[in-house]
């Protein structure tokens, strides 16, 4: 025998029912904190800062990033 039971609850219902904790406070928290940070570093998407401060790290950084390259290049 075989039964499908459906249950049409929206998720705070579903949660609340289950005794989950209520974490949207922290959700919209950690989501602000998030905006700050990326807000703070877009300068970082500049393609002209990028390059300056990736060559500021020398023949290094250029040769791991090749390898990062090669690892993430599907073959053929």
């Amino acid at each position: 025998m075989k039964m499908t039971i459906e249950v049409d609850c929206t998720p705070e219902e579903a949660r609340r029912f289950m005794g989950l904790p209520d974490v949207s406070a922290l959700n919209d928290h950690m989501v602000g904190e998030m905006r700050k940070r990326i807000d703070a570093n877009i300068n970082m998407l500049n393609p002209e800062d990028f390059m300056k401060n990736w060559m500021s790290f020398g023949t290094g950084a250029q040769e791991h990033f090749r390898k990062f390259m090669d690892v993430a290049t599907p073959k053929k």
